[in-house]
Order: structure tokens, then sequence, then C-alpha cells
């Protein structure tokens, strides 16, 4: 999807990626960070794939996000899937370690490695990284 043209967002674009990647057990929606749909953007093309990412997580509301910290330690308190500034991304065609390495090289956000879930954290936040 193009949502982006000549350093401009394209609003109609950005209102499609925010109800894509609302918290599905609620429907809410909530604006996603362009910085991240950025960051996953970029991540994507350094992939070399034209496979598209299977969204894992978006946005969480604070209802989901309590429902999942109960059932993983993995899940923080103050995600910032709750802030519209994260996705759990995954792909068929590249492994943890590819997506993350590629996620990594923007040197733009966080990057978690969830490899016995086979998916990758993307976020806007500070750089940082972690798991194996």
């Amino acid at each position: 999807m193009i949502y982006w043209i000549e350093g401009e967002y394209i609003p109609e674009a950005l209102k499609e990626i925010n109800h894509f990647m609302r918290d599905w057990r609620t429907d809410d929606v909530k604006n996603i960070d362009a910085r991240t749909i950025d960051i996953m953007t970029a991540a994507h093309n350094l992939t070399g794939s034209s496979e598209p990412y299977m969204l894992i997580s978006g946005y969480r509301s604070p209802k989901t996000n309590a429902m999942l910290r109960a059932r993983s330690s993995g899940v923080a308190k103050k995600s910032r899937h709750l802030l519209g500034e994260a996705a759990d991304l995954h792909m068929n065609s590249r492994s943890v370690n590819q997506l993350a390495k590629a996620a990594s090289a923007c040197r733009a956000g966080g990057v978690g490695r969830y490899t016995s879930s086979s998916f990758v954290h993307m976020d806007c936040g500070p750089v940082r990284s972690w798991g194996s």
C-alpha cells in the first residue's frame, strides 16, 4: 500500500492502516504512529521479499494487554502496543533472525526477537533490541 508520496502521508491510507492494525479482540482503533509504519516499510524493503507481513499484533487496548499479561510474562505492562507505536510481524519467507536483522539495520526503534513464537516486534521507541 502506498501511504506516503513526495514527503506527505496520505490520510486515507493511514486511516486504512489504523483500521487494519486495530485491536481485533475489542475492535478498538487507534492511530498508528507513522514512524512505526516507516520502520516496518524500511525493514520490509531490506528483506528483498514481495511477501506481505502477517500482522500478529498492532494496537492493543488496555483490556487486551492486561489479558495477554495474565497469560505471559513476556508482555510489558506499558507496552508500546498500547500507544499504537508497535507491531508484531511474521513472514513465511524470512526467519525471525532475518526480519530482526532488517529491522535493526534501520536503527530507528525497538526490535524484539520471539523465535519460539515466530515473530519480530518492531516499534518506534528508543533504539534497543532483545530476544534470541
